[in-house]
């Protein structure tokens, strides 16, 4: 992204590590210029800064999927699955290395 396409309160993304935010400050140093983010309040230079769109329905399925997930969870542990896979170890710690 060029520094002159951002403003504050722009909605970024970082794509290497898919940090997402508001814009909150922006500031020259070195010769390159960073965009302070308001989740992290790093900073993160623009030319690697995409524009990211708030979308609430990613947020709706990776709750849904999370719900999924506890419900088969209590299934295992209130079954005889959980009791089965405790039989099976020593109980003695391997912690390698």
């Amino acid at each position: 992204m060029l520094a002159e396409e951002i403003s504050l309160g722009m909605r970024v993304r970082y794509p290497r590590t898919g940090t997402t935010g508001a814009v909150v400050r922006i500031e020259r140093v070195a010769g390159n210029q960073f965009a302070e983010l308001d989740s992290t309040h790093l900073l993160y230079r623009i030319d690697l800064l995409i524009r990211a769109e708030h979308t609430k329905q990613s947020a709706t399925s990776i709750t849904e999927d999370a719900k999924e997930v506890i419900r088969r969870e209590r299934e295992f542990a209130a079954g005889s699955g959980l009791q089965d896979a405790l039989k099976n170890i020593d109980q003695s710690c391997e912690g390698g290395g």
